[in-house]
């Protein structure tokens, strides 16, 4: 199969506890377009209705849909809807790729060095951010899967399958502020604890790399009906090689991202993509249920919620208007 269509609906439902009469929200919902990846059609439904709306786009090119709410309110309600149509990307030809401490060293900082464009724009990724540490003891766990002699490609699939067979799922294990140095020592995580280990290793040795979030296609059991709303964010991170691109590489499942992948943004570390990041005055107590489904085209009429249907074919028609 060299391409395939999904239809994605993200909803997200707040409840609070006391009226809020103010409410100021960012969300990145929207999938990217790439040279693998096609956004058909999108829509964002936002009850109440905001007071006011904008959308914008961030320093890393991600797509932020703004919106404010000044009339009070106790429930606020966000279904984000998509069709994307993914492409078939190659893991990049080996043959004449370099070692990869060649790379670190075209990108490390010179005195009146001039970068490459693409260079310069990829070393904002070597340094720590909010979520990742640099730090030796990351760099030596590292090169002890990453030998001299492995190209970029080799010592990413190396660092992935090390992560994967030493790490396990567990979602009882951290929270989002849980740190990466309490990752390490535990050795558990969900995939946002072991993308921003990954990103630590890589940045420690030289590398630049940054955190990709998106949806993963998920299976069910055989014999068994997809679920609505079982699925959930994915993350996963890319590396940079000079002259070829971002490779992408998932080490919570050992693979590079291929069919199965839909990329919603990048940044430095999830603090740069948060799905939903804002503020609100009045209940300090709330509480909030996040529901994920992703289906392929054919799979769509397989579930039975009425919601959604209505949802594809609002998107269907919305694209088509579009494009007229």
């Amino acid at each position: 199969m060299s391409a395939c269509t999904y239809h994605i609906f993200h909803d997200t439902d707040y409840r609070y506890f006391a009226p809020v009469s103010l409410s100021q929200q960012i969300v990145r919902l929207t999938p990217r377009v790439l040279e693998w990846q096609e956004p058909l059609a999108h829509r964002m439904v936002i009850d109440p209705l905001p007071s006011k709306v904008r959308v914008t786009v961030d320093s890393f090119g991600n797509l932020m849909n703004y919106f404010a709410l000044y009339q009070e309110h106790q429930k606020l309600s966000i279904k984000a809807s998509s069709i994307v149509t993914v492409k078939h990307r190659p893991i990049p030809a080996q043959e004449n790729l370099p070692p990869w401490s060649q790379t670190v060293e075209r990108l490390q900082y010179r005195f009146a060095r001039a970068y490459l464009p693409f260079d310069l724009e990829a070393t904002q990724f070597r340094f720590e951010s909010n979520h990742v540490r640099l730090s030796p003891m990351y760099r030596d766990w590292a090169l002890e899967c990453m030998r001299p002699e492995m190209n970029v490609v080799q010592a990413v699939k190396a660092l992935q399958q090390r992560i994967f067979q030493e790490f396990t799922f567990d979602p009882s294990a951290t929270t989002i502020s849980t740190p990466v140095n309490e990752v390490f020592e535990r050795r558990r995580g969900v995939c946002q604890d072991f993308a921003h280990f990954m990103l630590s290793c890589l940045r420690s040795v030289g590398l630049a790399a940054r955190y990709v979030s998106g949806y993963l296609l998920t299976h069910p059991p055989t014999g068994m009906p997809r679920l609505i709303g079982a699925d959930a964010s994915h993350a996963w991170v890319s590396v940079y090689i000079p002259d070829v691109g971002w490779l992408d590489t998932d080490p919570t499942n050992n693979l590079f991202p291929d069919l199965e992948h839909i990329t919603l943004c990048w940044g430095r570390d999830f603090s740069d993509v948060s799905p939903i990041r804002g503020m609100m005055y009045g209940s300090h107590d709330h509480s909030f249920q996040t529901q994920v489904t992703v289906v392929t085209e054919t799979e769509l009429d397989q579930l039975t919620s009425i919601d959604f249907a209505e949802r594809s074919a609002q998107m269907q028609q919305g694209a088509r208007q579009a494009s007229r």
